[in-house]
């Protein structure tokens, strides 16, 4: 069996689909669908059952696994809203959850593959490699990934089995309706395009012209394939960037929505007040651990990506259980 937390969220639910077109459905979704929305991802997937989150971590607290054959947990589950300032709950949601996670899987030695997030270098005026010296963190969203994955440096030495951090950039793709205002710039844009005929893009701030600041913006279906490369090639635990090693502009995201929609215009609207000072205005992932890990499947092209993408939105916007 393989479990896959936040299975029914946007990353998630990508992983199950791939791994169903690799054969697998001995899948156990885990999940919390109260917000009435997510459980629309679940519907063109295939998994063999289904656990709310807190049900879950009650499972692995009482050993209820015990002689099940997992073969991975892939843990995508967290609290991703970088809008969210109770510290108390993102540590206990995305910090605490994950430290019971991660001593099950140590304790049975089972691989373990979990989110993290390229919010851990702050404003990245260090850099983006992988390590102490380049990391920050500008909400409480970021500071509990930075958490976590200090910690799982502290006791990946004791580790029997791998453990794998990767640390998403900016994904967009399919199946993130229902994270609103925390959803992709592309998911965005094509509804605002569809609507009104303009893509809105920030003014410059700190520097950086209208619609110029600049990130690494990464296919979930990138995203998913390096996550089932480390799976299947058993390649070294480690906290690795997850993204192109190529930053765009948000007007090149614009631009590219709107040539894969044949219609649209840029309009560019005020900078938030409530975003100053926590806004990563560059991100750019350093590939090189990723890529001395031996991963080659490469990412696919900003535009070609955006054309798919925005075509899969045209066409319903959700998987569908028989492809």
């Amino acid at each position: 069996m393989i479990i896959v937390t936040g299975g029914a969220g946007f990353i998630g639910s990508n992983l199950v689909k791939e791994l169903n077109r690799r054969g697998h459905s001995d899948i156990l979704v885990v999940d919390d669908l109260k917000d009435g929305s997510n459980y629309k991802n679940l519907r063109g997937i295939r998994f063999i059952d289904y656990q709310h989150k807190d049900d879950f971590l009650q499972s692995i607290e009482d050993d209820d696994f015990d002689g099940t054959d997992i073969d991975a947990v892939f843990h995508e589950g967290a609290c991703s809203d970088t809008m969210e300032y109770d510290v108390n709950y993102m540590m206990r949601v995305n910090y605490e959850y994950s430290k019971s996670l991660l001593h099950f899987c140590m304790q049975h030695r089972i691989p373990f593959f979990y989110a993290s997030s390229a919010s851990t270098y702050g404003s990245g005026k260090n850099g983006f490699r992988e390590g102490d010296g380049c990391e920050d963190a500008l909400n409480p969203y970021a500071f509990s990934k930075l958490a976590f994955d200090r910690y799982v440096r502290q006791v990946m030495p004791e580790a029997h089995s791998r453990i794998v951090g990767f640390r998403y950039f900016n994904v967009y793709g399919p199946q993130e309706h229902h994270k609103g205002k925390m959803a992709s710039i592309v998911y965005q844009l094509y509804h605002q395009v569809k609507e009104t005929g303009k893509a809105r893009l920030f003014e410059g701030t700190d520097g950086y012209a209208d619609g110029e600041q600049r990130r690494d913006f990464v296919y979930v279906r990138d995203v998913v394939n390096v996550n089932l490369w480390f799976w299947e090639h058993e390649a070294p635990s480690g906290i690795y960037n997850c993204g192109t090693g190529h930053a765009h502009s948000y007007n090149e995201v614009a631009r590219a929505v709107i040539a894969a929609l044949g219609q649209g215009e840029i309009e560019y609207r005020s900078f938030p007040e409530v975003l100053r000072g926590k806004y990563q205005n560059f991100t750019e992932s350093d590939p090189a651990q990723l890529l001395a890990a031996g991963y080659d499947q490469g990412f696919h092209e900003l535009e070609d990506a955006v054309k798919e993408y925005c075509d899969f939105l045209d066409n319903g916007g959700y998987f569908t259980y028989d492809e």
